[in-house]
C-alpha cells in the first residue's frame, strides 16, 4: 500500500468515526528539515564548534587550489 493509499483511508476511517483528517503526506517535511538544521546547530555549539557556514568552509578549502 502506498502513502497516498494509506492516507486516502486513514481520511475516510476518520469521516466515519467523526474525527480530524490525518495531514497529507509531506505537509510537514520542511518543518522537519528546519528542526534538524536547528538541532544540529544546537549540538555544534554544545561542542564548542562554529554552528554556521561549516559547509561553506569545508567546501572552500576543498576546492581551494593547492600549492605545489
Amino acid at each position: 500500500m502506498s502513502i497516498t493509499q494509506q492516507y486516502l483511508f486513514d481520511a475516510y476511517r476518520a469521516r466515519l468515526h467523526g474525527e480530524p483528517e490525518p495531514p497529507a503526506p509531506g505537509r510537514h517535511d520542511l518543518d522537519l528539515m528546519r528542526e534538524l538544521r536547528d538541532y544540529r546547530r544546537f549540538r555544534a555549539v554544545l561542542a564548542e564548534r562554529p554552528a554556521r557556514g561549516r559547509l561553506r568552509h569545508v567546501l572552500e578549502r576543498w576546492l581551494r587550489p593547492r600549492a605545489l
